[in-house]
Parts: C-alpha cells; structure tokens; sequence
C-alpha cells in the first residue's frame, strides 16, 4: 500500500475549495488554504507533494507564491488555476516553473488526469535524481565472475530467491562482492525498474541514522530547514539494501526490526504514519551469531533478515577464479580508457593463483588498475607485481624450508624473466652452474 500523496489547494473561494477536497480527497490528503499566508505556513509544516494554485489571491498573488514555492523546493508539482480571461498569466506561470494549468470551471476527469501526470513527473524525478548519484558513486564490476563450484551455487541461489520477496543476509569478508549480490538479486526481481536503496551503516554516524532512513519534517530539530525524504521512503517499491548491517547500534536494530515486519515508520517530526513496499536486504562481513552472544546484535532482527541467507567464500577458497578476475578487470580497465588490453606472464599468475588475497575481488581490482597505470608493457611480469609486495607469504606459513624454496623459486622465476629465459645468462646472474639451474627450473616447473 502506498503512502498517500499531500496535494495543497490554495484559492481565496470557499466553494472552489470544497470541490476541490471532495474530488481529491478519498485519494490524496488534501490540505486547504484561503490566501498566500496560510499556504506558506502549510508548506513549511508539511511535505507538499501538488500544489493547485490560484492566480489571483489577496495579498500575495498566485505568481508570486509559484516563485517562492519552487525556491524552496524545486521538486514540488504546481498546477496553476485560472479563469478563461487570465490566460496570458498562466503562460507565465508555465516558463517560471508551473507544470500546468487548468480552467474554472473545471472538469473533474480532466483534473484527475493532470494531477496523475504530474505526481507521477514527481516519482520520476526523485528517482532519476537518486539514481543519477548511486551512478556517481557506485563503480559495478559490470558483471559477476567465477567458475568455482561454490560460485555457481550462489548464482544459481540469486536466480531462486530474486524471485521472492523475503529478506536476504548476505555473509563474506570485505571485498568478496556482496554489495554485487544484493544488485544482482534486485536486477533480476520483479522489482528490478524500481529504487536500489543503499544504506551504509558502517558510514553514517549513530545520531543521523534515523534521518538518514526515516527523513525528516522542517523543524524537527536543529539545523532542519527544510524537508527531508528519507532512503525508506525513496526505495517503495524497490529494494533496499543495509551494508554492514552490524555496525547499526542496538536502538536502531529494534527499529528496523519494526520497519520489516509492519513495513511503515515516521518521518522525524511528523505523526503521519508512512507506508512502504520495499524488500530488505543485508550484508555483514562479521559473525553476527558471535555478536549475539556479546549482545552487539539483536538475535529476533538476525532471525527476520537470515531468511535467504547466502554465504560468500574469500578469494583463496576459489583461487581458479583468479585469472577470471584479472582478465576480467583488465579488460574493463582497457575499455574504460581506450588502451590495449593487458595481460599475465605464466610465471606471474603462478604467483598470483598462490596469494591469499586478504582484500579479495576488490584487491585484484585495486592491483589491476595500478598496473595499468603505472606499467607501460602489455604483458604484466612477475618483477612489475614484487613491488606491491603481492608475493609476500606470512612467515609461519610454513617451515624454514618451506619458505626458502619459496623464495628461491619466486627469485629463480623473476630472474628468468629479467633475461628473457635465456638460461646462460639466468645461470650467471645467480651464480649456479647452468644444469643446477635446468634442475630448479624442472623442480619448481618454471615456465621459460
């Protein structure tokens, strides 16, 4: 059920007023206003989303209000109202901002109709003005990539519960693409042409989260100045998304708790009870059953999310997808800036494919767009990736002589590369004799 839309009707006669109200009324909340003043105040008090405007008014004039309405807030729909002699003035009032006009007497159907077109100019806006800054913000990695078993598990789950309204936790440590994952099941829901919400509660502080959410009325509190429509209500009929849904401090838990099962709440300042339709969806890259047992997460708001729970695996549980993702970012990178395509040397991949990868699928992108910036040759070798220190293992890794041969099969490799394979001058370098070189070559099946 959608939260009624507020239309303002300000017009000096009574009658014009009251037919007003009872043609809008059982479909809108309808707001009534005898001259400028009273109109203004009713502005500020509430979120206006229509305005029928009289031209002529005592005091301040239609035109005038049409100005100082749009001042405030470009967004709000004003419908002029007219006499068939004052049309010169409702042209005016069309290039300074008005959406239409209609004539007295009027025609209810035709009114009907226009205030539909212009609600639904309003949606749009607010829509297309949302999306316009995810864009800014948001850099998608396009599409999803991974051939591992445990990938097409997910995907084949995402495909499954897109199709259902019940709420999602999605679980993976940082970088493993779960803000990818809640896209992924908005853009193949039913709910796909509608608001993608994203909350980030890990950024926004405790004392603007409520704002953040619920928006807020003129007034209700300092520094309010103006109205403020909040994520929720931004996202009916979409889908919204709360990452780190762990960092949200124990009061708010209870509130979102509410918003899910009653799917309403209040603005800040207003006592208007707001409905909405929107789907939940969560990530965390914490246990939140651990935080439960510390009593940092309410277990009722764990059990009402964990619906569809979907568990990511870190990069070094799927180390096959590595060169997936390089290609794959490689190739976006290219195309975003009109260079040649890069590519791997064997003996770097190896190096690559046995790296854990603690920040995951945003570290490889991270890797990959530095290398294309900063290395000039298309082929990356394994001296351009030692400088970012990618092939450095824990030392407890393994036993001392775990660790030396690694070393000195990583040193082997980079020095082969350094001379273009050539195995004499590789054997010099390191001060072997060549045949013990073509046996470390052999053993640590070094490609030349």
């Amino acid at each position: 059920m959608n939260n009624k839309a507020t239309i303002l009707v300000v017009d000096d006669e009574h009658g014009v007023r009251q037919s007003f109200n009872m043609v809008l009324k059982d479909e809108y909340h309808v707001l009534l206003a005898s001259t400028g003043e009273k109109a203004i105040n009713l502005f500020q008090e509430n979120p206006i989303d229509l305005i029928l405007l009289d031209i002529l008014l005592p005091g301040i004039d239609g035109i005038d209000l049409l100005k100082k309405f749009k001042q405030t807030d470009p967004n709000t729909e004003i419908i002029m109202v007219t006499a068939v002699n004052d049309l010169q003035t409702a042209v005016k009032a069309i290039k300074l901002g008005a959406y239409e006009y209609i004539i007295k007497p009027f025609i209810v159907d035709d009114v009907l109709t226009v205030i539909g077109r212009a609600l639904e100019k309003r949606r749009l806006v607010r829509q297309v003005a949302y999306l316009r800054n995810e864009l800014e913000r948001y850099h998608p990695f396009e599409k999803m990539v991974g051939k591992d078993k445990k990938m097409k598990n997910i995907f084949e789950l995402i495909s499954v519960v897109s199709q259902s309204d019940g709420t999602v936790l999605i679980q993976g440590e940082s970088g493993t693409g779960k803000e990818l994952i809640a896209r992924a099941i908005h853009n193949l829901s039913p709910r796909k042409n509608q608001p993608f919400v994203l909350i980030n509660c890990a950024a926004i502080p405790a004392n603007l989260m409520e704002s953040e959410i619920f928006g807020y009325n003129k007034g209700a509190f300092t520094g309010a100045t103006s109205i403020r429509i909040g994520k929720l209500e931004i996202a009916d009929k979409g889908t919204v998304f709360f990452d780190d849904i762990d960092s949200l401090d124990i009061n708010m838990q209870a509130k979102l708790l509410r918003i899910i099962q009653e799917k309403e709440f209040q603005r800040l300042g207003d006592t208007r009870i707001i409905k909405v339709d929107v789907r939940f969806v969560a990530a965390s890259n914490k246990d939140i059953s651990d935080l439960i047992s510390h009593g940092e997460f309410r277990e009722d708001l764990f059990y009402r999310l964990n619906v569809f729970p979907i568990k990511l695996p870190p990069l070094r549980e799927r180390s096959g997808d590595i060169p997936l993702f390089l290609n794959h970012f490689f190739k976006l990178y290219a195309n975003k800036s009109g260079r040649p395509q890069k590519g791997v040397s064997q003996n770097a991949l190896k190096v690559l494919m046995e790296y854990d990868w603690p920040g995951n699928i945003r570290e490889i992108q991270n890797l990959v767009e530095r290398l294309c910036t900063i290395k000039q040759d298309l082929v990356i070798r394994l001296k351009d990736i030692t400088s970012f220190s990618i092939s450095k293992k824990k030392i407890t890794d393994g036993s001392l002589k775990e660790v030396v041969s690694s070393f000195e099969k990583q040193y082997i490799a980079e020095v082969l590369e350094m001379v273009d394979g050539n195995r004499k001058k590789a054997s010099e370098k390191l001060d072997i004799h060549r045949n013990t070189l073509l046996a470390k070559i052999h053993e640590y099946d070094l490609n030349i």
